[in-house]
C-alpha cells in the first residue's frame, strides 16, 4: 500500500490524527464473524505493546521500572486494579507552541512518540499491594511493590499424654 504524505499538503495535524487513528483501527479489526475490538481496547493494546518494562525481583521487593520519556508527574497515573499495578500517563503533542506561529508551521520529521503508555503487571502472590511506591526520574518510572512477610513456621507443639 502506498504512502500518502498529507503533511506536506497542508492539510491540519488535527485531522492526520483523526485519520491515522482511523486507518490504524481498520487494519486491526478482525475479519472473521466476531465482533471486531473496541477502539479503546486497540488502543491499549497498541500502547502495552509501544511502552518498555522491566520488571527486577529483589528478596524483599518487585521492582518495574517503565520508560516514559517526556511526560511529566502530572500525566502519569499509578494504580492497583484487582491484583494487577496499573501505570499509565498521556503524552500529546505540544500545541500551544503551535498555535504562536501557525503559519510557516512544516514537520520535516516526526519520530518521536506521542500517545498514550501502558503497562499492566500482575503482581505475584507475595507481593504487598499496600506498600507500593514510585518514583519518576529522567523520563523513567520506577514502582516498588514490597513482599509480603513470609509466614512465620509453626513452632512444635507439645501434646500431653495422658495415662489412662
Amino acid at each position: 500500500m502506498a504512502t500518502l504524505d498529507l503533511r506536506g499538503m497542508g492539510i491540519d495535524q488535527s485531522l492526520i490524527d483523526i485519520l491515522h487513528d482511523i486507518i490504524d483501527l481498520s487494519d486491526e479489526q478482525d475479519k472473521s464473524s466476531h465482533q471486531a475490538p473496541s477502539r479503546a481496547y486497540v488502543r491499549d493494546a497498541k500502547a502495552m505493546t509501544a511502552t518498555p518494562a522491566d520488571v527486577i525481583e529483589y528478596p524483599n521487593a518487585y521492582v518495574y521500572i517503565i520508560d516514559m520519556p517526556g511526560l511529566k508527574k502530572d500525566q502519569i497515573k499509578v494504580h492497583m486494579e484487582d491484583n494487577m499495578l496499573v501505570v499509565s500517563g498521556e503524552r500529546k503533542r505540544e500545541r500551544e507552541k503551535e498555535k504562536e506561529v501557525k503559519e510557516g508551521i512544516k514537520y520535516i520529521r516526526m519520530e518521536r512518540r506521542l500517545g498514550k503508555y501502558l503497562k499492566k503487571f500482575v503482581l505475584p502472590e507475595n507481593a504487598d499491594p499496600e506498600k507500593i511506591s514510585a518514583v519518576y526520574q529522567d523520563g523513567v518510572l520506577t514502582a516498588t511493590v514490597e513482599k509480603k512477610k513470609p509466614p512465620e513456621p509453626k513452632k512444635p507443639k507439645s501434646i500431653e499424654v495422658h495415662v489412662a
